[in-house]
């Protein structure tokens, strides 16, 4: 009873916390100056793109060209770049200047929040298979910013605290600064990806008929903090050449801790403790120099990145009554690098077609040693055999596209893009061996423009898939008990997929975008039985998915609602594959089902004040083991409001409470005799709340 009363008396100071806020900040706010609120978010159309000028967005008060671009109805950034297959064909839908973002430590999200919102001209919106880019199709955004002798010198800076039951995160937020350069524009950041998260609950272990085994109830702490240091250059010379570098230097710092009370009855308490952590450093630097060369222009890409991590995971048991403890230890650590060399070339022929050719070599490997060790009667860790734990694997890959662009008519726009891979696998240790494979790659797409208001775009491809090279070696996840063998026959998966987007923009309504896509995988990496005894991943025959994707923005101004605007991001997904073991159809383990996020924002005319909420829920299917099944899911949706401030002391402040109808994450892990083609043989049933998350964002530029 004294717990529940201290819950809900945390919810109540928590929540006053929030209710008082907008008093506090209205106290403190020195400049009352009512923030512009024009609530005109339509776009006006040249040349068939529609174009957002910078005053449009003075409602927001936006600090970089993240706020911007993050208020543009009806628009998603899509960033598809995080684990790609080298630099290949342009995928994220942001464009700077014209430029696709090159690299991989700078995505999209973070060149935008690093380029300051009084530096941004304005944001056109075309469909990507109109541009002379290859690989682009769909809404891409092409954020239009000054020269650099007009930018001068500018800042941003945000800090994000905090806090839950689960422990106070006071270290999350980023800064920025760019000024000019010999020439260019030199940015400097610092950013610290922190996150304090933690769970606790009860957990029910019951036999195959639902009888009560045993209760756990544990506390889960995670921590984690991500600095990182990084700087990059731009210039772009008096006869239009154009130079990149980008560096970038990144720790990780991760703890992880279950503690559990483990009954039953009968039997002695038993207290099990499982921890994790990784201690990392990673470093990126790329660079880019495109010039005028002949008829065309010539890109020459540059990259290389290297990453040194160190796991160590622990598990152990303690029993009441004396009984000797059990533990076990699983080490790792690993070494990655990549290395790419990329060569663009496209020129213009009469008739406005654009070509281009590209050719990329690329370096990748992994360098793991791992070690698992048990806890013997004497209290002493001994080692334990673990084949293919310790080993190298190596890729070496080229890639030749070549890419074809035209206007078949005034609304009708044609891309397409062919051309193969040449890859080598190569593993060491005493089941490796070398293999090499050809890949045909390439993409058809259309973008038809009928109106103004209307564009659709379609968009048939083959792609190649990057292999997770942790796949290859063997591990172990001492909490579960449960292990992966190495797998050195796995190859890349490879798929074709077709994709429909269509939008439409309401005008003062908004704007509405539907994403209609389905693939066909081959060689698709699934868990497959190795022995009789063990399994890992390995590449099955086929796999479906599809999917339907709605995002959209509805202005509320012509409701009579000044200053409102409601957003919703959406979709459902579908897939199915053959079950390695049983043989039935399922869905791709772990393959997001769904998810939604729906929020109101409402910027107050005529002040400085904004206030809104939302809902968000995801679902995801089961993950599969040989003998197990794993169930994750949340029991209803994660909902938040805010208020906002837009001049305190010329900072914007945005307070944020989570969790208001008190999501919880529910998992059931089923473990079968011997496989899941055997009898049921125990369940693991758990729920674990997390109570409230109050969040504090101030950020400001100069």
């Amino acid at each position: 009873m004294r717990q529940s009363c201290l819950g809900v008396s945390k919810i109540a100071v928590m929540a006053g916390l929030c209710a008082a806020m907008p008093t506090a900040l209205y106290a403190q706010a020195t400049d009352q100056t009512p923030i512009p609120t024009s609530s005109d978010l339509t776009p006006r159309t040249e040349n068939g793109r529609q174009i957002y000028d910078l005053a449009q967005f003075a409602r927001f008060n936006p600090r970089t060209a993240l706020d911007i671009v993050g208020q543009i109805p009806g628009f998603i950034i899509t960033d598809n770049d995080d684990g790609r297959r080298g630099l290949g064909q342009a995928s994220q839908n942001i464009l700077i200047n014209g430029q696709r973002i090159s690299g991989k430590n700078n995505d999209a999200l973070t060149t935008l929040s690093r380029i300051s919102s009084a530096s941004v001209l304005r944001v056109e919106i075309v469909d990507g298979a109109s541009l002379s880019i290859s690989g682009l199709s769909g809404q891409v955004a092409n954020v239009v910013t000054a020269s650099e002798e007009e930018k001068g010198t500018s800042g941003n800076f945000k800090w994000r605290p905090q806090w839950r039951e689960a422990g106070n995160n006071w270290f999350a937020g980023e800064a920025s600064l760019t000024t000019s350069l010999a020439g260019g524009s030199l940015t400097l950041a610092l950013a610290n990806d922190a996150f304090r998260n933690g769970v606790d609950g009860p957990e029910d272990v019951t036999d195959r008929r639902g009888n009560l085994l045993f209760e756990r109830d544990e506390v889960a702490r995670y921590a984690g903090d991500r600095p990182k240091i990084s700087a990059a250059y731009n210039r772009t010379s008096a006869g239009g050449s154009v130079f990149n570098a980008n560096l970038a230097y990144e720790r990780f710092y991760f703890n992880e801790s279950v503690a559990t009370d483990r009954t039953q009855t009968g039997a002695p308490d038993i207290f099990e403790l499982y921890t994790n952590r990784e201690r990392e450093w990673n470093f990126e630097g790329s660079a880019d120099y495109d010039f005028a060369l002949g008829g065309g222009r010539l890109k020459l890409i540059g990259l290389q990145r290297l990453e040194h991590s160190a796991f160590s995971s622990f598990f152990g048991q303690t029993f009441a009554d004396g009984t000797l403890p059990n533990g076990s230890i699983f080490d790792q650590v690993a070494d990655e690098g990549e290395s790419i060399l990329r060569a663009e070339y496209g020129w213009k022929t009469s008739g406005g077609s654009d070509w281009n050719v590209s050719l990329e070599g690329a370096y990748n490997f992994l360098d793991n040693i791992a070690a698992l060790s048990e806890l013997d009667p004497g209290g002493v860790f001994q080692p334990v055999p673990l084949p293919d734990a310790t080993s190298k694997v190596t890729e070496k890959r080229a890639e030749f596209i070549t890419t074809y662009g035209r206007p078949l008519s005034s609304t009708l726009t044609l891309q397409a893009a062919a051309g193969a891979e040449y890859s080598t696998i190569g593993q060491s240790g005493t089941r490796g061996k070398s293999r090499s494979f050809v890949r045909p790659k390439g993409s058809v797409s259309m973008a038809w423009k009928p109106s103004d208001t209307f564009d659709l775009s379609v968009k048939l491809s083959r792609e190649v898939g990057q292999l997770n090279f942790f796949d290859f070696v063997a591990s172990v996840d001492v909490s579960s008990n449960t292990g992966n063998a190495g797998n050195p026959g796995l190859v890349p998966p490879q798929s074709w997929r077709a994709e429909l987007e269509a939008t439409k923009k309401l005008g003062p309504w908004g704007s509405a975008t539907v994403n209609i896509y389905g693939e066909k995988i081959s060689d698709i990496v699934d868990a497959v039985p190795i022995t009789a005894t063990t399994e890992a991943l390995g590449n099955l025959p086929s796999a479906n998915l599809y999917g339907v994707k709605f995002v959209a923005s509805f202005l509320l101004d012509p409701l009579g609602w000044k200053g409102a605007k409601l957003d919703i991001d959406s979709e459902v997904r579908k897939s199915a594959l053959r079950d390695p073991l049983l043989g039935n159809i399922r869905a791709i383990g772990n393959e997001m089902k769904y998810n939604y996020e729906v929020s109101l924002r409402h910027d107050v005319p005529g002040s400085a004040w904004a206030w809104g909420g939302g809902v968000q829920q995801d679902a995801r299917a089961d993950f599969l083991r040989l003998d197990q099944t794993n169930s994750f899911h949340t029991d209803r949706p994660y909902a938040w409001v805010f208020v906002e401030h837009k001049n305190v002391f010329g900072l914007t402040v945005n307070a944020n409470l989570g969790n208001l109808l008190g999501q919880r994450e529910k998992f059931v892990r089923e473990f079968y005799v011997d496989r899941r083609d055997g009898p049921l043989a125990i369940t693991e049933s758990r729920a674990r709340t997390f109570g409230l998350i109050y969040r504090l964002t101030v950020s400001g530029s100069f």
